[in-house]
C-alpha cells in the first residue's frame, strides 16, 4: 500500500521578511499612483496578505508611507557613507558621494518623486521627507567642512543648499530621461559643484 506524499507547505515568512516585502510593494505602488490614489487593498493583494495585517504592521496608510521614506533615508545614508569611505582626496569624495546618490535614485526611479520630494502626503510623511533632506544637508556640510576648512559659515550653508537642491532637481530630471545614465547625471553635478568649491579646497 503506497502512502501519498503530503503537499509541501509554503514556508512562512519571518516578520522582518514580510515587512520588507510590504515596504517593497508599497514603495512601488506609491511611486506608480501617488499617495492619495494608493489603496491599502491593492498593497495587501500584491503582497498576498490580508489588509488587517498591513495595519497590524504599520498602523495606517500614513504609517506605511512614513516607513517607506524612513527606509529610503537609511539606505541612502548607508550607500553614500560606504561609497565615500575609500576616497583618497576631496574630488574623489565628491565623485564617490554623487555617484552613489544618483545610482541610488536610479534604482528607485519609479518611486523617487513620491518618497524623496514633496508629494502631498500627510503631515507625518512631510516631516519624514524633511528629515531626509536634513540628513543629506548634514552629510554634505560635514564633507565640505572636512576638505574646505576655511570656507566661511555663510558660504558653507549656501553651498550645502545649492548642492542638495541641485542634486535633487537633477535626479528628478534624470529619472525621466532613460537615455541619461546615473553616472552621467552624477558627472554633470560633480563638474558643476567642483567649479564652485575648488577655490576653497586646501
Amino acid at each position: 500500500m503506497s502512502t501519498a506524499t503530503p503537499p509541501s507547505r509554503r514556508r512562512r515568512m519571518s516578520r522582518a521578511d514580510r515587512e520588507r516585502q510590504m515596504l517593497d510593494v508599497a514603495e512601488e505602488i506609491f511611486g506608480e499612483r501617488g499617495y492619495a490614489a494608493t489603496s491599502m487593498d491593492e498593497v495587501a493583494e500584491r503582497c498576498g496578505v490580508s489588509k488587517p495585517m498591513i495595519y497590524e504592521y504599520f498602523g495606517s496608510k500614513e504609517g506605511l508611507l512614513v516607513a517607506c521614506i524612513a527606509r529610503s533615508r537609511a539606505e541612502l545614508l548607508d550607500v553614500t557613507h560606504k561609497a565615500m569611505a575609500g576616497a583618497t582626496d576631496p574630488k574623489d569624495i565628491l565623485t564617490r558621494g554623487m555617484t552613489a546618490y544618483f545610482e541610488f535614485v536610479g534604482s528607485h526611479s519609479r518611486s523617487f518623486a513620491t518618497l524623496l520630494t514633496d508629494h502631498g502626503g500627510p503631515p507625518e510623511s512631510v516631516e519624514a521627507v524633511r528629515q531626509t533632506r536634513a540628513q543629506q544637508s548634514d552629510l554634505i556640510a560635514g564633507v565640505l567642512r572636512t576638505f574646505a576648512p576655511t570656507l566661511p559659515d555663510p558660504e558653507l550653508a549656501a553651498f550645502t543648499e545649492i548642492i542638495m537642491g541641485g542634486s535633487e532637481r537633477l535626479a528628478l530630471w534624470q529619472t525621466g530621461r532613460p537615455d541619461v545614465a546615473a553616472r552621467e547625471a552624477a558627472a554633470y553635478m560633480i563638474a558643476f559643484c567642483w567649479q564652485g568649491i575648488a577655490p576653497y579646497v586646501v
